[in-house]
């Protein structure tokens, strides 16, 4: 009788825990899925906030980009109106000096006086004649002068603005499927916008965040509607073109310099002297991907040489 009230004992215990197991089992998966839910609610908060950092770094980087342009149009226009203001004086002066003394020698009271202010009365307008022709043929001189100056000017390596830059993000071009759009950090104050012709050659996720030399002082140019500012730097061939990597340790606005070619670089290329267009057929990989200018290397000083991944003895543009 005793074994039989045990037995019926432990089956009524044995469901009620089995109960109890499972509601605690049911509370601790509750629990799990309340956290998983939680971790994903905050992983979309913050990349919801990634893309709009993203999208105002854009914004200003283009407020900055149309700031700067408007600055210098300004300063176009002042230096325009201040040649305008130099020059206008000299004349008025010139004027003045030659009108002021004749007035006083017509006025004497004997009548011989009269024809002597008349034979005194132009020399002073012969002078100012004589002044003027001597100023233009200063000016022409010095013109002369300054036009050799930037005649003689070597057209090698140094008068390109080489610098390595940081591709901070990169978009598909609204207008032109084979463009993207970047904005790049050359160690500027602003980033700069640059239109790039790579996207038949190098996936957009690999042009986020990455390292690239740039030619900066090329005169801005429209692109399909999106103005340009720089140029990407690639080894390139028919069939592959790949981004000149800098150096290890190499920052944005880092000089890129060639030994043996110094000087420095032209605030801007003028176009229609064409020195992008004599430099570039000198501009090649060598055997072992290294970046060069009549065999001497692209080079960050202190940090290294600028090479192609794969591209060896290949043009560069």
């Amino acid at each position: 009788m005793f074994l039989a009230r045990s037995l019926v004992k432990m089956s009524s215990h044995n469901p009620l825990l089995r109960l109890e197991q499972r509601a605690a089992e049911a509370d601790q998966i509750i629990e799990y899925l309340k956290q998983q839910v939680q971790l994903l609610k905050d992983k979309a908060i913050v990349q919801a906030s990634v893309r709009e950092e993203k999208k105002l770094m854009v914004e200003n980087a283009k407020l900055k980009n149309d700031i700067e342009q408007l600055k210098k149009q300004l300063l176009e226009k002042e230096k325009k109106r201040g040649v305008l203001d130099v020059a206008m004086p000299s004349s008025a002066t010139s004027v003045e000096c030659s009108s002021k003394p004749a007035p006083p020698k017509p006025s004497g009271p004997a009548p011989s006086a009269s024809p002597a202010a008349a034979v005194q009365s132009p020399p002073p307008k012969d002078e100012g004649k004589k002044k003027k022709p001597e100023k233009k043929g200063g000016e022409k001189a010095e013109k002369k002068q300054a036009a050799p100056s930037q005649e003689e000017a070597k057209v090698d390596v140094s008068r390109l603005d080489l610098r390595v830059g940081r591709i901070i993000t990169a978009e598909k071009h609204p207008d032109a499927d084979s463009l993207y759009v970047e904005q790049v950090d050359v160690g500027e104050a602003a980033p700069r916008t640059v239109v790039s012709g790579l996207v038949k050659h190098i996936p957009l996720d690999q042009m986020q965040n990455r390292m690239a030399v740039l030619m900066c002082n090329l005169k801005p140019a429209k692109m399909r509607g999106v103005v340009s500012q720089a140029m990407v730097m690639c080894a390139s061939s028919p069939d592959k073109v790949e981004i000149l990597d800098p150096p290890s340790g190499a920052v944005p606005g880092d000089r890129v310099t060639f030994q043996g070619f110094p000087g420095e670089p032209d605030k801007e290329l003028n176009p229609k002297k064409k020195v992008w267009e004599q430099v570039q057929p000198d501009l090649r990989t060598d055997g072992q991907c290294v970046a060069t200018y009549k065999g001497a290397a692209f080079e960050v000083a202190g940090k290294g040489v600028c090479k192609a991944q794969t591209m060896s003895n290949s043009g560069i543009k």
